[in-house]
């Protein structure tokens, strides 16, 4: 019964978020939140927003970023390599970066 619940709420949520391959923003997230906790918007919004900058600093700091039920984050380098100019055909020099990986958890794949 309470599986059934959960995704029903989900199934909710997804409804409210609006057709399907539309983005959902924070506020957007925070205003179904809001309401679903009968919390204040404003209150939730700052909540998520301390989420994002706390998930961000963790990130920067090279640490892996693990949320249950939906993956793991991580900082990769990405090594200088030699790319071409797909116009002229002429090797070109990419640097060095770093990049986000996201690996999504068993659940997530399973959901979707």
């Amino acid at each position: 019964m309470a599986q059934e619940e959960k995704e029903a709420g989900t199934a909710a949520a997804g409804a409210r978020s609006g057709a399907a391959g539309t983005a959902v923003g924070l506020r957007q997230m925070a205003a179904a939140l809001a309401e679903d906790h009968d919390l204040p918007r404003r209150q939730v919004e700052a909540i998520l927003n301390d989420f994002v900058t706390a998930f961000t600093d963790h990130l920067k700091a090279g640490a892996k970023v693990r949320i249950s039920g939906l993956g793991v984050f991580q900082v990769r380098d990405r090594p200088a390599r030699t790319g071409r100019n797909p116009a002229t055909g002429e090797p070109i020099q990419i640097a060095a970066s770093r990049t986000i990986a996201f690996r999504p958890a068993k659940e997530l794949r399973d959901a979707i």
